[in-house]
């Protein structure tokens, strides 16, 4: 039930419906209690105001209509600008952008504001009357007709808004800025905890042995077949796992569970999502609520899916150093995002892949993440895309040795050096000449300062000979 509002709640922000439709309905409402506030007070407190006229029934409507007309025609004119913009950007930075655009709340409320305006216009018309229609009797809501006046003028001051926000908004500084703030907030969020528990390193040993023995990696060909598999009902992409969940059945059933995928995997009907130990003990009620913990969707979302942020970071990137488009500066600034949330992973204790429940017990065995992965799956992709521009290339350096500088584990500073000689391999045959020397020399510069044991001090010191910044 969890993933299932959750998800729901992702694709309403991302629409350019809910919001509108809110608004629209709340102008109705305030339409209607501006008439009936009307109907009980009359109009005689108008002529208490010195510099308010009370409105005739024609004057009142053409009013009205002024503003109701007005308002949705500009509507159609945000709409369209809207949709332009949606277009440009996805085709000029990557089509899986195009949700980051959607739920933009400044567009959804410029367009929801226009509407709201028509309608709550539309509303206060049908109830004017004049003397000849209505037996000798007029009513004019002056009340409601000075709020219609008040919302026109909110209208004029959010179009000069939406002028400006939404050429600043496909800026491509403002998209790349977006995703890695979002990415860096969820890092946060995510770690040291996700599903269950994150264990300290020798509890973590001790729990390993209590994984089933279908489970472990030396299992023999037939141990993993007598573990109960629940598999798929969807096909699509995973949008979010939910853990708590998971790990509840696990407990209330006694069982072992263990993740065949995460969140941004693929996945198709009959597809093995979960396997279970022991299988007497998982029945039909614990297999139901253990497959409806998964959310499948038609598309990755960030909800729990950090490759998928990294991912749109690294496809501008690689469309930036593209022959056709050859801007090194963007994908810089690419680089210069994805370098801050991996120096902030870089301080994070990642948590264990075996994940309990509250009393200690091992509960569900998810998929392991590690700084390697998130290495790989970012500047791992970037790399032979930075070995072909030296611009490229001296900030992909440069970003390395700023994340070298956040890490204290060794091995960490192992996977920093394995792609200064991954870049280096990749730039030998595609750079020549003058490029080739200046990024060797900074390849250089920082193999030789991870290599030391105070290898901070000297990448500090060589801070500005390696790549610079942009």
């Amino acid at each position: 039930m969890k993933s299932w509002l959750l998800r729901i709640g992702d694709t309403l922000s991302a629409s350019y419906w809910f919001v509108p439709t809110i608004m629209a309905f709340a102008a109705v409402v305030l339409a209607v209690l501006m008439i009936v506030i009307d109907g009980y007070a009359g109009s005689a407190w108008i002529e208490r105001v010195g510099w308010l006229y009370a409105a005739h029934p024609n004057g009142a409507r053409q009013m009205l209509s002024s503003i109701g007309g007005s308002m949705i025609t500009v509507a159609g004119t945000v709409f369209s600008v809207t949709i332009a913009a949606v277009v440009y950007a996805s085709g000029q930075y990557g089509p899986r952008l195009l949700t980051n655009f959607m739920r933009d709340r400044g567009n959804q409320v410029t367009l929801g504001t226009f509407i709201a305006t028509f309608l709550y216009c539309l509303v206060v018309l049908r109830t004017i009357r004049s003397a000849e229609e209505s037996g000798g009797y007029s009513f004019v809501p002056n009340l409601a007709l000075l709020v219609a006046v008040v919302l026109a003028i909110c209208s004029i001051a959010v179009l000069i808004f939406f002028i400006h926000h939404v050429p600043s908004k496909i800026h491509i500084n403002s998209v790349i800025e977006d995703i890695g703030e979002r990415l860096i907030k969820e890092i946060g969020n995510r770690f040291p905890r996700f599903i269950g528990d994150a264990r300290p390193e020798d509890a973590r040993q001790a729990l390993s042995t209590a994984v089933p023995e279908p489970f472990r990696p030396d299992a023999s060909a037939a141990e993993p077949e007598r573990s109960l598999r629940i598999v798929a009902e969807q096909t699509g992409y995973i949008e979010l796992v939910d853990g708590t969940a998971l790990i509840e059945q696990a407990r209330k059933h006694d069982l072992v569970l263990r993740l065949q995928y995460q969140a941004g995997d693929f996945t198709h009907v009959g597809r093995t999502l979960v396997e279970a130990w022991p299988p007497e003990c998982c029945d039909e009620d614990a297999r139901v609520a253990i497959r409806n913990a998964f959310s499948v969707g038609a598309r990755r979302t960030a909800l729990q899916d950090l490759r998928f942020l990294i991912d749109e970071l690294v496809e501008i990137a690689a469309r930036a150093l593209s022959p056709g488009v050859n801007d090194p500066f963007t994908a810089v600034t690419c680089m210069d995002w994805i370098g801050a949330a991996l120096c902030d992973l870089a301080k994070r204790d990642l948590p264990s892949h075996l994940r309990v429940d509250k009393d200690g017990a091992l509960r569900v065995i998810a998929h392991p993440e590690t700084f390697e992965t998130f290495m790989a799956r970012s500047f791992g992709a970037l790399a032979q895309y930075s070995a072909g521009d030296m611009v490229a290339a001296l900030r992909f350096l440069d970003t390395l040795a700023e994340i070298a500088l956040e890490c204290d584990d060794p091995d960490r500073v192992a996977t920093v050096a394995h792609y200064v000689d991954v870049l280096e391999g990749l730039a030998e045959p595609a750079l020549s000449g003058f490029n080739l020397q200046r990024v060797k020399k900074s390849v250089d510069t920082v193999r030789r300062a991870l290599t030391e044991p105070d290898y901070k001090r000297r990448l500090r010191a060589a801070t500005g000979s390696v790549g610079g910044t942009a």
